[in-house]
């Protein structure tokens, strides 16, 4: 695979600065001295040198620099994921305009399972356009599920940019992978009579092959969305005792007055 920075110029990136000015005041605040001149260090080396290597080479040794611990007031950053997203930041911000694009697409190639994390965390911030959509459906293809969940939970990426499709294929995979749907943002907004009856056959499926149904269904369904029939046969399945108590639940929530 060809990971040089070939790819043609682009329009720049519109990144979030407030929020990542933010982040980047509390991340500082969090650290101890230790850390803290390493971080200083790791941001004036990458201010003379915003390249590609320079920032995987800062990347890389974030784990070394900083010890690994929760993120306080973040949705399930550690301190090592946002000092990634961070340094990534720095170097697009430094970037030619017509750049940034190529070099987070290159860093995203060259980047580990944990700092393809990092980035997918970071999306949201650094691409409020949704320029990188593509970048991010092709992660979205990975089997490793904390990849998968950085895409998929506590961003609003997913619900920004994609299509109604793409953003059924994401939520169906989020069931599969047996994640917390509930943490996905945006997933009321997207609720549609589409993904009902994606949600009803994936339902089915599980139940025909006599698996343990998702946990996370009754949150994908708009039950006030659901026709005559589909609510009957729903409820036949509660009475045979084939669904969980949340559905019935749901069911009795959402009954036409």
């Amino acid at each position: 695979m060809n990971t040089d920075v070939t790819a043609p110029t682009s329009a720049p990136l519109d990144m979030r600065h407030d929020c990542l000015n933010e982040q980047r005041r509390n991340f500082v605040q969090s650290l101890d001295e230790t850390e803290r001149q390493w971080w200083h260090q790791a941001q004036a080396q990458l201010a003379l040198r915003p390249d590609a290597s320079t920032a995987a080479l800062l990347s890389s040794q974030c784990k070394r620099h900083l010890k690994e611990r929760a993120q306080p007031d973040t949705d399930g950053w550690s301190n090592v994921q946002l000092a990634r997203a961070l340094l990534l930041a720095q170097a697009l911000e430094l970037q030619p305009l017509a750049g940034q694009v190529p070099l987070l697409h290159q860093l995203f190639r060259w980047g580990d399972d944990q700092e393809k994390i990092a980035i997918l965390k970071a999306l949201d911030w650094l691409d409020s356009r949704g320029q990188c959509v593509e970048l991010a459906r092709q992660a979205g293809r990975t089997s490793n599920s904390q990849v998968f969940a950085a895409l998929a939970l506590d961003t609003a990426y997913p619900s920004r940019h994609y299509n109604e499709q793409a953003f059924n294929q994401l939520v169906l995979k989020a069931l599969g992978m047996g994640l917390d749907v509930r943490r996905l943002i945006g997933l009321t907004q997207r609720q549609s009579v589409t993904l009902n009856q994606l949600a009803l056959d994936l339902l089915d499926e599980q139940l025909a092959a006599e698996r343990t149904v998702s946990a996370g269904l009754p949150q994908v369904i708009a039950f006030d969305l659901l026709s005559p029939a589909q609510r009957q046969r729903l409820a036949g399945l509660g009475q045979q005792q084939r669904l969980p108590p949340p559905w019935l639940e749901r069911l009795g929530d959402a009954s036409p007055n």
